[in-house]
């Protein structure tokens, strides 16, 4: 039993090699706490959880909007480590991305996949070591990182901040140690006997997941991700709309620092409490965004149907397609439609009058239109 205002987080063991490195408990383990304010913020986390949730049943087309959540969260989770690419910018074909800015577009958009691949997946293969690898994989083909193990748990020690282990912040536990260790972390997960909420269990996987740091790189985008695999995976979601990584992003020295101070003091009641917030504020946020899309849509729905008169139905199959994918060409509006190459560019002409599309300038192979009002809900 592990009381929570007594938690050991580990200790400091030294290498054959003379460097120290931190060996973290294992957390496969029932754990109790008697902390009125923490119950409190779980309580209101999951309020907020569950309006998202609920509220997003109730949307009809769902699908329609999951797609620009999971390009924002890939934006931000990929910004954390050092990419440059903005929203609309990771929606572009690769074509249309400047050669200076394609690699940081293929770490977004590899983020990207890596995160519906393994959604799609959690119907045949739960949360696990296998699965996160397979993630890994995909998050670092052919981008920075790719010669460092991708889908493989690392073989060699790594550290966290400074150029050499002499110099690190956080040197996590040797690497014989991480299959020993991300076993007992997927135990932790499926293990129903342990009677832990599940947002705090998923606090406590996120902090153990960071401190294992099991691969050579990606480990804060697949820590990240994991949050998101978990409410899905529990039920806790229905989709994959809440993701932690703006909230982390607002002050990433509050959040590394909370991290370490469990590492360091064993204080993880801070850590869970400070996950809880950022659950609430992150939920609550989600859901307004959901609200505002959905007046969007419905708001320019009646205008087309009272603007747009015969070339009502195609252009509301446009605009549906916008609300996938806000960046369009003729081409593309031309395939989702089903209409002439003529008829599409007309349907584009009419959306830019009505101040639907706008042209993106900027592009020298064609005409790139962008729904500026609807990606505007989700800039930060």
């Amino acid at each position: 039993m592990i009381e929570l205002h007594k938690y050991n987080s580990g200790h400091q063991e030294p290498s054959l090699t003379g460097y120290r490195y931190f060996m973290p408990t294992e957390i496969n383990q029932p754990w109790q706490w008697d902390d009125s304010e923490l119950n409190i913020l779980l309580e209101k986390a999951a309020i907020k959880l569950g309006e998202l949730n609920s509220y997003s049943r109730l949307v009809p087309n769902i699908d329609l909007f999951i797609q620009l959540h999971v390009t924002k969260e890939a934006v931000i989770s990929s910004r954390i480590e050092g990419t440059q690419t903005q929203i609309d910018e990771a929606m572009l074909e690769e074509d249309d991305i400047v050669e200076e800015r394609r690699n940081d577009w293929k770490e977004v958009n590899n983020y990207v996949n890596a995160l519906n691949s393994a959604i799609q997946n959690l119907d045949q293969l739960p949360i696990s070591s296998r699965l996160l690898r397979n993630t890994h994989r995909i998050l670092l083909d052919s981008v920075r990182g790719q010669h460092k193990q991708p889908g493989t748990f690392r073989q060699s020690q790594n550290w966290i901040g400074g150029r050499n282990l002499k110099e690190a912040i956080f040197i996590p536990p040797h690497h014989e140690h991480v299959d020993r260790l991300m076993g007992d972390l997927e135990n932790f997960i499926h293990n129903e006997d342990i009677q832990v909420p599940a947002l705090v269990k998923i606090a406590i996987a996120h902090y153990q997941f960071e401190t294992i740091h099991p691969f050579l790189d990606g480990n804060g985008r697949i820590g990240r991700l994991l949050i998101t695999l978990f409410f899905v995976e529990k039920g806790i979601l229905k989709k994959p709309l809440l993701y932690l990584s703006k909230f982390f992003e607002s002050n990433k020295g509050i959040y590394y620092d909370n991290l370490m101070k469990v590492r360091t003091d064993g204080d993880m009641v801070q850590w869970i409490k400070y996950f809880l917030r950022g659950i609430t504020t992150t939920a609550g946020e989600a859901t307004q965004t959901l609200g505002n899309v959905l007046d969007l849509k419905a708001n320019l729905e009646e205008r087309i149907r009272a603007k747009f008169g015969r070339r009502s139905h195609n252009a509301i199959v446009l605009l549906h397609q916008l609300f996938k994918k806000p960046l369009i060409n003729v081409k593309q509006a031309q395939s989702s439609t089903g209409i002439s190459y003529k008829a599409a560019n007309d349907l584009i002409r009419d959306f830019q009058q009505h101040g639907i599309l706008a042209q993106r300038s900027g592009q020298s192979r064609n005409r790139i239109f962008v729904f500026q009002e609807y990606l505007d809900l989700f800039q930060d």
